[in-house]
């Protein structure tokens, strides 16, 4: 998997060279249908062209822009790993692909600057959660949504893999060693500790370090994201985790027991049962919030007040409809706005436009279902001021 971050998103936001495509579609990680990603690629790769051609790209020079993502047509071992969608983005100077667990809907964008809007539930109320499988021999983390849970890939992040990787370069006369006794209560098989003055307070001390590194890593993974962690492990380590522990979002309630005893099936269905309040008790508030100032200054559903305060830095939360679009564009300099019925060359999605300004601007972007939208309106936006 490929989780997004905040850099992610500016360096996909800067203005490009040239024309940009944006591409997203639904994947699937095993069975017969797997054969299909490649197959819905390809249709999607030749409906860029065909957008291409329409801003009057000659159709080898739409084939060369589209080479980068053509590639992968024929690259068995990029198949082999998938999520749940695939979203790319390419132009003449950058190509991108991130492998996630949430499904897209399919759809190609063709104008001067990439569709993101897709990506902002990484980083919003929006049902992405991750979870910290815990044990003194084994550290694995996992993404999750509403639907699905899969393993991120920790390499090169500086997470130690054990409690051994993370101790390896200390005293050798205070190392903690560990040897597998018998089985505690909690399902972990109980360490014992030898070493010259070792105690039961030197043995917290080493898992507390062991912890920080971990933490620390975890920062320089996660960065600027602001989704629910959940702890997973045996009783005793919540408390040292959460007592080192400087990651905001770290829900109070965690997953007792051996991580390792359970199905990804198991795991997802536990996690869920902790996150799915936190996300409904964001969201439903912040609905009412709208509600309550919908006749004041203080929100808006008209989209030419919502985007222009968006743009500049206005909006507190924002709320918009998955899958569906207004066209047009804002000019910043006149403070005005354009509205498009249909697509239009280089026109965007204003949508989009509101959506990742909001973002920037440190506000919180709901993107969801259109029949859950406040009030069945088109956008809606409370204000800072």
């Amino acid at each position: 998997m490929d989780i997004p971050t905040k850099d992610d998103i500016k360096a996909l936001i800067k203005q490009q060279k040239g024309d940009c495509v944006s591409v997203f579609m639904p994947t699937h990680r095993a069975g017969r249908e797997v054969q299909q990603n490649p197959v819905r690629l390809k249709n999607l790769l030749r409906e860029a062209g065909k957008r291409l051609t329409g801003l009057g790209y000659r159709s080898p020079e739409a084939e060369e822009f589209l080479k980068p993502a053509q590639n992968l047509l024929f690259d068995s071992l990029f198949w082999s790993y998938q999520g749940d969608g695939l979203a790319l983005f390419f132009s003449e100077d950058m190509f991108r692909y991130y492998r996630l667990p949430l499904t897209f809907k399919e759809l190609v964008v063709v104008t001067d600057r990439f569709h993101i809007k897709p990506l902002l539930s990484f980083f919003t109320g929006n049902g992405k959660f991750l979870v910290l499988a815990l044990s003194q021999n084994d550290v694995r983390l996992f993404q999750g949504s509403r639907y699905s849970i899969s393993e991120v890939d920790m390499s090169g992040t500086g997470i130690p893999k054990n409690i051994s990787e993370a101790l390896k370069y200390d005293d050798p006369q205070k190392q903690l060693q560990f040897h597998t006794g018998t089985s505690g209560a909690s399902g972990e098989r109980a360490a014992m500790f030898h070493g010259h003055g070792v105690g039961t307070d030197d043995a917290k001390d080493n898992i507390r370090r062991f912890f920080i590194q971990i933490d620390h890593g975890l920062h320089a993974l996660l960065k600027d994201q602001q989704v629910p962690l959940v702890l997973a492990g045996v009783e005793f380590l919540h408390p040292i985790y959460k007592e080192v522990t400087t990651y905001p979002h770290l829900t109070t309630e965690g997953i007792t027991g051996n991580p390792a005893d359970l199905t990804f099936e198991e795991l997802h269905n536990r996690a869920w049962s902790i996150v799915e309040p936190l996300f409904l008790k964001a969201q439903t508030e912040a609905i009412g919030l709208f509600k309550q100032l919908a006749k004041t200054e203080r929100a808006s559903h008209d989209v030419g007040v919502v985007i222009p305060a968006a743009y500049f830095g206005r909006v507190e939360s924002l709320f918009v409809p998955v899958g569906t679009h207004q066209w047009g564009y804002f000019d910043p300099d006149a403070n005005k706005l354009y509205l498009h019925e249909h697509a239009e060359p280089y026109s965007e999605d204003l949508l989009d436009f509101a959506a990742i300004q909001t973002y920037l601007h440190g506000g919180t972007v709901y993107a969801i279902e259109p029949e859950n939208m406040p009030d069945n309106v088109p956008i809606a936006a409370v204000f800072r001021y």
